[in-house]
């Protein structure tokens, strides 16, 4: 009875929050209950997708989250299948197989549905960033720099690249987040990468620096309506389980770093301001079970993550784990509300 009470609880989060952010302020985060922090509270999860298939495609290993115009919901799986979910039964209707242009998997883990409906996805491969059509035809492929792409190519290490990517408001930037540091930059910054729009094409833009926790990696990265960015920092120790925790990031005042052979956090260089708005630890559990050693027996290796709806400075905020299609994890969904602190003056 609890899972369906609580699949209610988000499934109808999601039939509101789906909607234009016309649809009214959302109400303040509770901090008596459900609360993970002053500003973040959980409203529930869903176990609905763990090890489930849909079209003969098991639903799992789910790295990114994205919402499609119609309020369904797009979720990535890293084993390149791009599903769609019903914004209210939060099962799979649709899924398309992705490929790269010699019809190879994909590392697929970050995701944007951009304004005329193509799916721009990240692999971690290379790293690199492609844009498809909604049936998964390949359109093109945004330009890399090369100090970002795996060594020996470039500087970054295997499986530590494109975690996340969002589009700013306006729709005109593009904004991929590396999940590990660069050989030759001190260890804990990581580079986001910047795209501009040119007419139908993406080219490169600014890079900036962000200075993550200790043990941990950006697992996602989503742009809010004022131009902030949610941060999500993950980590997983065995015998202990997942650190996940929500920042928020500002990069207005941080430093062009694309043309910044190596970055130590000095030389006058400023990386993105960030602010810790709750560590995941902290959520009351709500009954979840986990299938493995945790610190919260709700947490599990969350990577995925999707803004639903916005008003007033509140934030309905969707969370995805990957499950890695392994049988000490889960697949879950997690529905928070986030209450934004007021951006410092520029």
């Amino acid at each position: 009875m609890r899972l369906r009470i609580l699949l209610a609880t988000v499934t109808a989060m999601l039939a509101a929050a789906a909607l234009p952010a016309a649809a009214g302020p959302l109400a303040p985060t509770d901090a008596s209950a459900h609360a993970c922090s002053s500003t973040v509270g959980i409203e529930g999860f869903s176990d609905a997708l763990d090890k489930t298939a849909y079209d003969g495609t098991f639903v799992g290993n789910l790295s990114a989250l994205s919402v499609l115009r119609d309020g369904q919901i797009a979720a990535l799986s890293d084993r390149s299948s791009l599903f769609t979910l019903d914004r209210n039964s939060l099962k799979p209707t649709s899924v398309v197989n992705l490929a790269d242009e010699n019809g190879a998997a994909l590392d697929s883990e970050g995701l944007v549905v951009d304004r005329d409906g193509t799916r721009l996805v990240t692999s971690e491969t290379e790293p690199s960033v492609r844009r498809y059509s909604r049936d998964g035809k390949i359109l093109d492929r945004l330009p890399v720099p090369d100090w970002l792409r795996v060594a020996p190519a470039g500087r970054a290490t295997s499986n530590q690249t494109f975690e996340g990517l969002t589009l700013l408001p306006g729709g005109h930037t593009l904004l991929a987040g590396m999940e590990g540091s660069l050989s030759g930059d001190t260890s804990g910054i990581v580079r986001f990468q910047t795209w501009t729009r040119q007419g139908e094409h993406f080219a490169l833009g600014a890079q900036y620096g962000y200075l993550k926790d200790p043990g941990l990696g950006v697992s996602e990265t989503t742009a809010t309506p004022d131009g902030r960015l949610l941060v999500l920092e993950r980590g997983f120790t065995a015998g202990y389980g997942n650190t996940i925790r929500l920042y928020l990031a500002d990069l207005r005042h941080a430093t062009d770093t694309s043309g910044i052979d190596t970055l130590t956090g000095g030389d006058g260089v400023r990386l993105a301001h960030k602010t810790l708005l709750a560590d995941l630890v902290n959520c009351p559990s709500l009954g979840a079970q986990a299938k493995q050693p945790q610190p919260n027996p709700l947490l599990d290796n969350i990577e995925g993550m999707t803004i639903t709806g916005a008003a007033h400075g509140r934030l309905n905020v969707l969370l995805v784990s990957d499950d890695n299609q392994n049988a000490t994890q889960v697949t879950r969904l997690y529905a928070l509300r986030v209450r934004l602190p007021h951006a410092a003056a520029s």
